[in-house]
């Protein structure tokens, strides 16, 4: 098969993704050139590699296949150009990370800080849930991830800060100001709550469950700035990180109720598969997290009851 790199490289972004739009951003090529990519891919291959249900693509069994040993070829390719950046010390370099989206809030102050020391590197981001790293992490696709509640089998995973969860509502709440709230008062509140997959949900899921408290979440959204929206709003509490929080509460547009049993303590980590071999710009930022997050990042402080 006389197929190129390039498209090899449009095919893995498209299926990782399972979106035209998303890879082209990713690749920074126009849609219509990535779809000419994967056309010529699959004439080379002699098979589809996606079919379209509905508004959506998935991957053939073929796509299947190919999928695996792109990721395969892409893993050694940037192995190599591992190796080679080695050769160069620090003065340029690549890094991916891959972060959970509540992490977004500060991780970009984080790597701000880093590419100050080493100002030839660049930075890939991509920002996902919870289950989407574990996929991401299974693959070897990233150099790093940055996320509240590592899987506790394969991955390494470094804590570097805390990672409170607080509960939130609008500051004209009946409970709000009130102190040593019980759990049991909780259990006729609806809550605003994340998407399955989420590592807050599950956290919130299994607190409450630990405490034989039953909570009734009436409303589902896909990231932390719009549980604070739809809770300023009025639509119920939410559960979110306190690393979310630094601008409502300046602004007193959201409280932190006193909660019982809360906030649950957790922590940031920085996480990646066993035996993975760092280049030296992945293991200068993993040893600047771990030493100097705490001085880099300024984050809101919890309020004392």
């Amino acid at each position: 098969m006389n197929f190129t790199f390039r498209q090899l490289k449009a095919f893995e972004a498209v299926a990782r993704h399972l979106s035209y739009t998303r890879a082209s951003e990713e690749l920074h090529l126009t849609q219509p050139a990535v779809s000419m990519q994967i056309r010529q891919l699959e004439e080379h291959v002699g098979l589809p590699l996606f079919e379209q249900i509905g508004k959506r693509i998935h991957l053939t069994d073929a796509g299947r296949e190919l999928y695996h040993y792109s990721c395969a070829i892409a893993a050694q390719v940037s192995e190599l150009e591992m190796v080679l950046e080695e050769m160069k010390g620090l003065q340029r370099g690549h890094l991916t990370i891959a972060v959970a989206s509540t992490a977004n809030y500060f991780v970009p102050r984080l790597i701000a800080a880093f590419c100050q020391r080493h100002q030839g590197v660049s930075v890939t981001l991509e920002v996902t849930n919870r289950e989407a790293l574990l996929n991401l992490l299974a693959i070897n696709a990233m150099d790093l991830a940055i996320m509240g509640q590592p899987a506790s089998s394969d991955p390494v995973a470094h804590p570097f800060m805390e990672n409170p969860l607080v509960i939130i509502a609008p500051p004209d709440h009946p409970l709000a100001g009130e102190k040593g709230i019980p759990l049991q008062r909780l259990a006729g509140e609806g809550f605003v709550v994340r998407e399955k997959g989420s590592g807050t949900r599950a956290s919130t899921e299994r607190f409450f469950a630990e405490h034989g408290v039953a909570i009734r979440a009436t409303q589902q959204m896909h990231s932390s700035e719009a549980i604070k929206q739809a809770v300023e709003a009025g639509l119920g509490l939410g559960v979110l990180s306190l690393h979310t929080l630094e601008m409502e509460l300046a602004l007193n547009r959201l409280v932190i109720l006193d909660v019982e049993g809360f906030p649950i303590r957790r922590h940031w980590y920085l996480v990646h598969p066993r035996g993975k071999r760092f280049s030296k710009v992945g293991e200068a930022f993993l040893n600047f997290t771990l030493e100097e997050a705490g001085h880099v990042l300024h984050l809101p402080t919890l309020p004392r009851s």
